[in-house]
């Protein structure tokens, strides 16, 4: 028994990437990108003391902009769309460092650095003044539970569609692959639109978490996100046999989404080799957003990056999953014709 249970884990490639390949990818990631410690703080230093102001700040800030003519409105709006981490305003005999409170870790390091100049500039922290963990969590959570609806919910109820040979029956119906994905995934859809309207509001009752930007812009970035992370789902069930093959799939392509898209551990703390990594999985993108959209109340125009960037996710992985489908539908269509037509010669 214990050969042939060996034997039979042998031929399962996807269990042994599982015990073999996961435990080495988890090690990697965590020992390259658990850390919570920021190494660089995006500074900009405005008004009329900012060249001496400049002259006195140390690591970890980084200063990028010098500008003595820029005012408080401009600063403050570069904070808003998301531009820079800490923007100082100088004064006559006073500075103030304005914090984007919604990069919470960045923030910390920012506000403790800033106690050390004994009050020379004191921080105003926006966006999140308190730094609660909760404000930050929320719009996070709502871009987890739409992956997890997304990827590992479809591609299950998809395979089950193979599993009870339901599938033998659309092929021979006049539905194009894109009619049946999207007739599958309509209801998965409609329900995650709705996870992520209740886990917004709720979060927003329970842990006072603001809704400052665009409903319209946090809408179209979650439509865009669960195009993708769907898309992602059909293409896990056509890839997979059973229900079992289909969660350890979606399981392993859900957790770089939440270790690597800056949910957990900020994406500037990452060494650079796995860093990358994080800019190619949708959940980074959608974060961005509801960050941006729910704490800081940024515009469009200032999300337009991952906005662009989610919909041509979207658009090559549901294409990709429209051309697998299709793939899988094509062998057997023939049999199934071939077998109505038996019958119907039977008959006569």
């Amino acid at each position: 028994m214990i050969i042939k249970e060996f034997l039979e884990l042998r031929r399962d490639k996807r269990t042994m990437a599982m015990i073999v390949v996961l435990p080495l990818v988890l090690l990697v990631v965590f020992g390259y990108a658990a850390s919570f410690n920021v190494d660089s703080i995006s500074t900009h230093v405005v008004g009329p003391q900012a060249q001496q102001v400049a002259g006195q700040l140390r690591e970890p800030f980084d200063v990028k902009k010098v500008e003595p003519t820029t005012d408080e409105a401009t600063a403050r709006e570069r904070l808003r769309d998301s531009k820079v981490d800490v923007v100082v305003v100088t004064k006559e005999g006073s500075s103030t460092a304005l914090v984007d409170g919604s990069q919470l870790f960045t923030a910390k390091a920012a506000v403790a650095e800033l106690a050390k100049t004994g009050g020379a500039i004191k921080p105003d922290v926006l966006y999140n003044p308190d730094l609660k963990t909760s404000w930050i969590m929320i719009p996070a959570l709502v871009g987890m539970i739409l992956a997890f609806i997304g990827t590992i919910i479809t591609s299950i109820g998809l395979v089950r569609e193979r599993q009870a040979g339901t599938l033998e029956q659309l092929a021979v119906m006049p539905f194009r692959p894109s009619d049946v994905i999207a007739g599958k995934i309509a209801p998965y859809f409609a329900l995650a639109a709705l996870d992520m309207i209740v886990v917004a509001v709720v979060g927003g009752l329970l842990f006072g978490v603001p809704f400052s930007g665009s409903v319209l812009t946090f809408a179209l970035g979650g439509a865009l996100f669960l195009f993708a992370v769907l898309g992602i789902g059909v293409l896990i069930s056509t890839v997979s046999q059973n229900q079992g093959q289909a969660t350890q799939l979606a399981l392993m392509t859900m957790l770089p989404q939440i270790l690597l898209s800056g949910m957990i551990f900020p994406l500037e703390s990452m060494a650079a080799g796995v860093r990358w990594i994080g800019y190619l999985l949708p959940l980074t993108y959608f974060i961005q957003i509801s960050n941006g959209t729910m704490l800081r109340g940024a515009p469009i125009a200032s999300l337009w990056i991952p906005l662009v960037v989610l919909a041509a996710m979207a658009t090559v992985v549901f294409c990709a999953a429209v051309l697998r489908f299709r793939r899988d539908l094509a062998p057997s269509q023939p049999s199934a014709k071939r077998k109505d037509s038996e019958q119907m010669a039977g008959a006569r």
